[in-house]
């Protein structure tokens, strides 16, 4: 089976803008002037004419001497571009630097990413400049070769904007243009870039008169432009997504003004030497289809994202040797000014932690984070200037933080981050902490936690952030390599700590038990073995190969060897089947964690109603934390669940030994049903606590409901029950068969059937759900299936089927014919409700069998 990897060339980042406006110029007026102008220019053979410099650029022009010198005339703007940066590679990102009610309304704040791009600037015939839009979606790296030639033959790069040379530089190495309209204008590439990124935040069309140029500013690698827009607020968005098209004023409902920020930042003349993406070690990646490589078709190339981390030319003997060097260009990141005080030191040491994991790839001091300077301190730094890579913080209701970064297209070489740290990102890690600790660390058991422990938790969020900022995905598989008894073992968790990689979704150590008296050493997130590995993996350069091709022969002995190690397994986010990689879990043993965690849980439960108790307030603590609990516990029945049809996938080279993919044990998946049968199916009634009922005014019935629906639509779907088919094809009778399944569904649902027990409501609503679940796998299809119905009958590694294709609709019709004969039985003997319960469900269950006209 081939996984679809998600590529992100170039993710969002984060801006903090806060200049002065200078005066607006509108659209309209830059047109009819531009136009004007156009028209003086131009001969009678129809050729644009430039004119002297002198006469364009006047003495009452402010100039910006940088990568492109910017001159600002009155109302209008003049890029001088030079002869050297003609067919450059420019990497243009556009942000949302200011943002109103209505985009924050669409989770619109500033720093977002709007847009990005690479663009060229050429010179055309009839004296224009030309703006060339470039993909390297289809790309021959080597240009020596006729591959090259003929894919730039049958790959022409489109052609976004036109511009007359207003006047030659006075050197004759240069051309001005004006820039004016085109960047006031609604365009892809110094706007949003594209409708539909436009309808996420509702807004429709520009408002020419409402929008203007407020600024550009030249550095010597990049410009940043300042633009506020205005425009059409659409209707509110549809159930499945999107907004309402709006064309004018149609469906609109008033505007909204953001101001804008784009980024023009030159890409290196010589690529980053590049390092293949292998699928054992989790790098972000940028891609493309190369055919220079394989003579006989095309070869996708994932090439993974890092940042050009170099020794300086006098130590590269060194470093060959082995000796630690420090790199030419380390990677800074900046605190934003506006970050509260008090956490700056914590955000500052999440980034810092990073520095040992970079000495495994041979460089000291690779990682550094300062503060922002102040304006006094030096009044040209800004968080603008895209060569600054900084950790914003977002005065935001967001329980969130996101480590985004910018990437050269042509070889993953990371050019700068922006992490977006949203205030409320306390709360959530606040309530993280009280759920899954509170039993065993006294300091999380009231709403509002010491300035230290909160810090402790920033700087645990700072430190994963960061290191997607590297280039590092999620590896949810490295809590998976962890005996589960191991934490509750002090020793090996102040040594080793509870997962082996801080880019785990492993959170917090929520199997440790009060008895076994851990310390927040063995509670937090760290980085780990996993981490040091993989920046090792990524960061640490071999000069003896001259290509990235060169290096994978190398790359694969060392992959292989290290993963002798299974702390160094790397498990995808991105695979749903195996019970490995998952989120929020831990341990080697889903089923032993989770029943510590539940332990765990029971004691927050008793004391919920205390530890959220604070004066002169009302039960919004209590309500928001009781959910976090649920939560929880889902997360448990989740972790559990997975098992069953689970299939393990190990990415391996031809090199290694055994099987990249392999069924899920049955004796595993046994075990994971009787959890289930126990601790889910059995009513939790410990969760519906009245105490905490009576204060936050939530059903009992339907807590159970919450709780209990989601891993009965996991189970019993066409996805679980046609990789249970699948096994029994592969495994035969060693395989957990949809049979086993549903006798085990069966005793865990209906075993008062067999003991003529009087059922309980919470129990009849469960069977209820059950039969309805099983109904709906033998429902005739929809003629017209929405694409979610589609979906859910697809999984990435199992059939594509839908259940009338299959064996699963005949096992759930002769399941449920066999249900029927026992809830018919057993009917005879009960009474009350419980009758008028079972006799409900044989009709149900009749009715579908034999459905009437």
């Amino acid at each position: 089976m081939k996984k679809t990897i998600l590529l992100s060339m170039i993710a969002a980042a984060g801006v903090s803008l806060a200049q002065a406006q200078t005066r607006p110029t509108t659209t309209s007026t830059a047109a009819a002037d531009t136009s004007k102008r156009a028209s003086s220019m131009m001969s009678a053979a129809g050729k644009a004419e430039p004119k002297p410099y002198a006469s364009v650029i006047t003495n009452k022009a402010t100039t910006r001497k940088g990568m492109i010198t910017t001159h600002r005339l009155e109302d209008k703007f003049f890029f001088e571009i030079a002869d050297s940066i003609l067919g450059r590679d420019i990497l243009v990102v556009n942000r949302i630097s200011k943002a109103g009610a209505e985009v924050r309304a669409a989770s619109g704040y500033a720093g977002d990413q709007i847009g990005s791009s690479v663009v060229r600037f050429e010179k055309g015939p009839n004296n224009r400049i030309f703006m060339r839009k470039i993909s390297y979606r289809t790309y021959g790296p080597d240009s020596t070769t006729a591959m090259y030639q003929s894919l730039s033959n049958s790959n022409i790069q489109a052609i976004a904007a036109a511009f007359n040379i207003a006047a030659f530089s006075p050197d004759k190495k240069g051309s001005v243009i004006d820039m004016t309209t085109f960047i006031n204008s609604d365009n892809e590439i110094f706007n949003f870039s594209s409708a539909s990124a436009k309808s996420r935040f509702r807004l429709g069309s520009q408002q020419s008169d409402r929008s203007y140029i407020s600024g550009i500013r030249s550095f010597p690698m990049n410009v940043e432009i300042r633009t506020v827009k205005t425009y059409s607020l659409t209707a509110a968005s549809s159930p499945f997504g999107g907004s309402a098209p709006s064309s004018g004023g149609g469906g609109a409902t008033g505007s909204s003004t953001l101001e804008l920020n784009t980024s023009m930042v030159i890409l290196p003349k010589v690529p980053m030497k590049a390092r293949y993406f292998d699928p054992r070690v989790g790098y972000f990646t940028v891609g493309y289809t190369d055919f220079d490589l394989n003579p006989q078709g095309v070869k996708e190339i994932q090439l993974i994202k890092r940042w050009r981390l170099e020794p300086k030319p006098a130590d590269m003997a060194k470093y060959k040797r082995g000796e630690l060097v420090e790199p030419a260009k380390p990677i800074v990141f900046y605190i934003d000014p506006a970050t509260p005080k008090k956490w700056v030191p914590y955000l500052i040491a999440g980034v810092n932690d990073w520095k040992v994991a970079f000495e495994k790839a041979g460089f000291k001091n690779a990682i550094i984070a300062r503060e922002a300077p102040t304006e006094k301190q030096d009044s040209t730094w800004s968080l603008d200037n895209a060569m600054h890579s900084a950790i914003v913080y977002k005065p935001s209701e967001i329980s969130n933080a996101s480590g985004p970064s910018i990437s050269d297209p042509r070889s993953g070489e990371i050019i700068e981050s922006h992490i977006n740290w949203y205030h409320n990102v306390m709360k959530l890690v606040r309530d993280w902490y009280m759920i899954q600790t509170a039993a065993v660390d006294p300091r999380a058991r009231k709403m509002q936690f010491s300035d230290e422990l909160m810090g402790d938790l920033i700087r645990f969020v700072s430190s994963h952030e960061v290191g997607h900022t590297l280039g590092l995905r999620h590896n949810y598989g490295s809590s998976s390599t962890v005996p589960v008894e191991k934490l509750r073992d002090k020793g090996f968790l102040e040594k080793n700590g509870h997962t082996p990689s801080i880019m785990d979704y492993a959170r917090f150590n929520y199997v440790a038990q009060p008895e076994d008296n851990i310390s927040k050493t063995g509670l937090y997130p760290r980085i780990g073995d996993y981490d040091l590995w993989a920046i090792e993996w990524g960061y640490k350069l071999m000069p003896e190969a001259k290509t990235p091709q060169a290096e994978v022969p190398a790359l694969n002995k060392i992959t292989m060897e290290k993963l002798k190690n299974k702390r160094l397994w790397f498990g995808t986010e991105t695979n749903p089947d195996d019970p490995r990689s998952q989120s929020e879990d831990l341990g080697d043993n889903a089923v032993v964690a989770s029943t510590y965690g539940i332990k765990n849980l029971k004691v927050v439960a008793k004391n919920l109603p205390a530890w959220t108790r604070t004066a002169n307030e009302d039960y919004t603590d209590l309500q928001g934390i009781y959910t976090q609990l649920t939560s929880q516990f889902n997360r448990y029945m989740g972790h559990v669940s997975k098992n069953i049809g689970g299939i393990l996938e190990t990415p391996k080279t031809v090199e290694q030994s055994g099987t990249v993919y392999e069924r899920n044990p049955a004796s595993k998946q046994k075990e994971a049903m009787k959890f289930l049968a126990e601790q889910l199916f059995t009513t939790p009634t410990w969760i519906i606590d009245q105490n905490i009922l009576n204060n936050t005014g939530d059903d009992p019935l339907e807590m159970i409901n919450k709780v209990q629906s989601p891993t009965l639509n996991r189970l019993v779907s066409n996805t679980t029950l046609a990789k249970l088919i699948s096994a029994e094809a592969a495994d035969g009778n060693a395989a957990y068969k949809i049979t086993d399944f549903f006798t085990d569904m069966d005793a865990a649902v209906f075993s008062e059937l067999k003991s003529n027990k009087e059922i309980d409501l919470y129990r009849r609503n469960l069977q209820k759900a059950y039969v309805e679940k099983m109904i709906g796998l033998i429902k005739p299809a929809d003629k017209t299936p929405t694409s979610l119905t589609m979906t859910l009958q697809r999984t990435s590694t199992g059939s594509s089927l839908s259940a009338m294709q299959s064996d699963v609709a005949s096992v759930v019709k002769g399941e449920l014919k066999a249900l029927n004969t026992s809830i018919k039985s057993a009917a005879i003997q009960a009474s009350g409700v419980s009758k008028y319960h079972l006799e409900d469900l044989s009709d149900r269950i009749e009715q579908a069998l034999n459905p009437k006209g």
